[in-house]
């Protein structure tokens, strides 16, 4: 938990059951269970594919794996209207306890306790499976800290630090909580759009089988499939920043659903991401937003009388299943919540991080060495690590309108302004642009700040 920057195991994971899921051994353990696939273009495009623009099908594994093969047999099944030489198919954030709930003794094969987080395995963490090209926005979780093992085929990581956020043009549309994602194509930006992303410092790394990859918190990631299957099992490890972070998603979501769902239907487009099922009332969004705060103060309360009293009080973390959009619950308690010890120092020898050939530090993709002066480090799978390389709330619980304002805003409806040149129509501001400087994360942080003392008083 020492580490500030993206690493990669290259040795810990080496004799993890996990290893041996394969697309025929998960297709035999999902029996003929269908699991959502996310379809998108292969083409390179200026802008990014973000969910809301993809196609949706249900399919069976053994279905995907014929369609990615360019089998005949798919010309009438789910995946039958989409070209595998033109698309990419992701089944993505599939949670193990969810997709394997009849075969719960799977969990076992994921050992998360290697890292230092007793009792968590597979049931905390999700599967990805995708063909060549399948991707992910380039975005930053809000929440936790990301451990990423590597199973099958290679994806390419792009990582950037949590201070390019300025040059990374950050939205909150599409809106899904705890995802803030870029407006840059980061694989092939459009400059003029958005000068400011050649100063951003990309990490790149390409994650072969059996490599684990630490994503710290608030580094931003694009994530890209690039052999013709790949599979993928992740967990987001909760951190004591996260108490504070959701009371900023709650901020994020009241302000994002107030102003979008005031928006004429026709004028306000694909607003929320797949993930969320709908958007929430104001009501529901106040109740969350007041059971977020309550849980921060109480979270700092506690901390306090630890500080006071250290010999009444355990030092320990709770430690509840993964899952990425994670909601307060306000109404009830968690369940499955597992508890585990962690040290609240360390020494400045403790601090420092050993890198070498085990444990590989992701440098920025101009610097041609690593710490240890090692350019690239052979894995044991034929791959080099290279510096080269890419609540209700709508989520599964895991243990995780009348016209205000137009999207496609294009003169002012003033009969005065019917004379409106071509350049003061370009600096029509829209509902998104509005949202972008109002849930900016600066200017969210700043307002979760000034609530919390608000409610101190």
């Amino acid at each position: 938990m020492s580490l500030q920057q993206p690493a990669v195991f290259c040795n810990m994971a080496f004799d993890w059951p996990a290893l041996r899921w394969n697309p025929k051994y998960l297709s035999e353990m999902l029996d003929g269970k269908t699991i959502q696939f996310r379809l998108g273009m292969k083409k390179m495009d200026a802008a990014p594919q973000f969910e809301t623009e993809c196609s949706y099908v249900h399919a069976t594994l053994e279905e995907f794996l014929a369609w990615s093969s360019g089998l005949s047999s798919c010309f009438s099944g789910p995946f039958s209207c989409y070209d595998s030489c033109k698309y990419w198919a992701y089944a993505d954030y599939k949670y193990i306890a969810k997709i394997f709930e009849d075969k719960t003794e799977i969990f076992q094969d994921v050992i998360w306790s290697d890292f230092g987080f007793p009792g968590r395995n597979g049931r905390e963490s999700t599967l990805w499976i995708g063909s060549v090209g399948a991707n992910t926005p380039c975005h930053l979780d809000s929440y936790g800290c990301n451990l990423v093992l590597q199973v099958q085929g290679r994806k390419r990581w792009h990582l950037f630090p949590p201070s390019d956020a300025c040059f990374l043009y950050p939205t909150r549309i599409p809106y899904e909580e705890s995802s803030v994602f870029s407006k840059v194509s980061v694989v092939n930006p459009d400059l003029k759009r958005f000068p400011l992303f050649k100063k951003a410092k990309a990490h790149v790394v390409t994650l072969s089988p059996g490599q684990v990859l630490f994503v710290p918190r608030h580094w931003w990631h694009y994530v890209e499939s690039i052999d013709p299957i790949t599979i993928s099992i992740n967990s987001w490890i909760e951190l004591d920043a996260d108490h504070e972070a959701r009371v900023e998603e709650a901020i994020t979501r009241t302000l994002v659903c107030a102003i979008k769902s005031a928006e004429h239907p026709d004028s306000a487009g694909a607003w929320l991401n797949p993930t969320e099922v709908e958007a929430t009332s104001h009501e529901i969004n106040l109740r969350y937003l007041n059971g977020a705060m309550s849980a921060y103060l109480e979270y700092q309360k506690a901390g306090v009388l630890q500080h006071r009293y250290p010999s009444r009080h355990r030092t320990e973390r709770t430690m509840s299943a993964s899952c990425k959009r994670r909601k307060t619950q306000v109404m009830a308690e968690p369940e499955d919540n597992k508890e585990a010890d962690f040290p609240t120092g360390k020494t400045e020898e403790e601090q420092k991080i050993l890198f070498g050939p085990h444990l590989i530090q992701v440098l920025p993709a101009s610097q041609e060495t690593s710490s240890t002066g090692v350019r690239v480090v052979e894995s044991d799978h034929r791959e080099l690590i290279g510096k080269n390389e890419r609540g209700h709330f709508g989520k599964l619980h895991c243990t995780g309108k009348q016209s205000i304002m137009s999207n496609d805003y294009e003169t002012l409806a003033d009969p005065m302004r019917s004379d409106t040149s071509a350049n003061s129509s370009q600096t029509a501001i829209s509902t998104n642009d509005l949202l972008d400087c109002l849930v900016n994360p600066q200017v969210i942080s700043l307002v979760t700040h000034l609530l919390l003392e608000k409610a101190r008083v």
